[in-house]
């Protein structure tokens, strides 16, 4: 047993450790801040004032609503199934975290003499583990919806089952047409590969407008909210839930917000590269600031994307849910078939 620890990296466990919690962090604290930020957002769009009475420029409003959900009486309803009431959130939750673990944050950084990774886990199929913890979100809603004994709820459950199964198709083709180029599941690689070379949004525009829709209906997000309707379904999947497990919910929601901003910043906008077409070694900066600045290069599109998603949710209609599904079934996965065989056509033809 004591050689067993001895051979223990102790160094790299406190490492990843840190880099989780502040990631962690990172996404809860950003999540709190994009429910300020809708607000602020949707009363620009609406020509009023939004959040201004908790701190200056209502800053503090997401602490009084975090204090307001822990406050809220904790109901659970006596004929719902009460572990999975309390698993469906926790999933939901849970799954919106760990997709973070595979994205580059940054390049390395030196710290103590040790090269340190700004990325939890660089696994070689990093992309597939992406949609595989992506597919369990659902589960999530699911077991909540179901547990809840709710049949708006259910129903709630069921388009939302069905609406992200049916975009994940559209997605992960179009992601095929973006493998068919890089020739390498690993995110970190294709960063590099785009630092090297060009932004893969240039070599795919099509597959990013297609990944970009679908990544709305993954979030459930307007248009493609139909699982939480409330002028059909009250609240949908979490009309039952209050207090935390409802906070749970919503911040999934946000977190995936985060979460996809930074999958598609990563994909197809160079991830941590700063600038494209410039080599950004010239500067003379140290490793360190470089990383820095790269870290600083993805939040800043991060932020760019969340608020696409903000000013898409305040500016475009709720679809009709028959509507909803004929835009994935006839035309997005139709599209994203098109734009894989012209990929692969381009691709064979530049061999020649």
């Amino acid at each position: 047993m004591n050689t067993f620890l001895l051979t223990i990296d102790w160094a790299l466990v406190l490492e990843k450790t840190i880099l989780i919690a502040f990631i962690v962090i990172l996404s809860m604290v950003v999540a709190m801040y994009e429910t300020w930020g809708e607000r602020r957002i949707a009363a620009f769009i609406q020509d009023r004032l939004g959040p201004n009475r908790a701190g200056p420029l209502g800053l503090l409003q997401p602490f009084a609503d975090a204090i307001k959900l822990f406050m809220k009486e904790e109901i659970i309803p006596n004929a719902s199934n009460k572990f999975l009431f309390i698993l469906g959130p926790s999933m939901a939750m849970l799954t919106a975290l760990l997709t973070s673990a595979v994205i580059p944050w940054g390049d390395k950084i030196e710290v103590f003499g040790r090269t340190v990774s700004l990325q939890i886990a660089d696994v070689n199929i990093g992309i597939l583990y992406v949609f595989g913890v992506v597919s369990l979100g659902v589960y999530g809603i699911m077991i909540g919806a179901w547990a809840s004994n709710n049949k708006f709820s259910l129903m709630g459950g069921l388009r939302a089952a069905s609406q992200i199964i049916s975009y994940e198709l559209a997605m992960g083709i179009t992601l095929i047409a973006l493998l068919m180029i890089t020739g390498t599941l690993s995110l970190s690689e294709m960063v590099k590969q785009q630092q090297n070379g060009l932004w893969n949004v240039i070599v795919q525009p099509f597959g990013f407008f297609i990944f970009l829709v679908t990544a709305f209906a993954e979030c459930n997000r307007t248009p493609f909210d139909l699982a939480e309707a409330e002028n059909e379904l009250i609240g949908g999947y979490h009309s039952e839930f209050s207090s935390m497990k409802l906070g749970f919910y919503l911040f999934a929601e946000y977190i995936n917000m985060f979460i996809s901003s930074a999958i598609m910043a990563t994909l197809f906008f160079g991830g941590y590269d700063i600038l494209p077409f410039y080599d950004e070694s010239v500067w003379g900066f140290s490793t360190n600031i470089m990383a820095l600045l790269g870290a600083a290069a993805l939040f800043a599109k991060i932020l760019f994307f969340i608020f696409v998603f903000m000013w898409v949710r305040w500016t475009i209609p709720r679809f009709r849910y028959d509507q909803l599904m004929n835009l994935g079934w006839k035309a997005l996965i139709p599209l994203s078939l098109l734009n894989m065989l012209v990929t692969a056509a381009v691709l064979l033809w530049l061999k020649k």
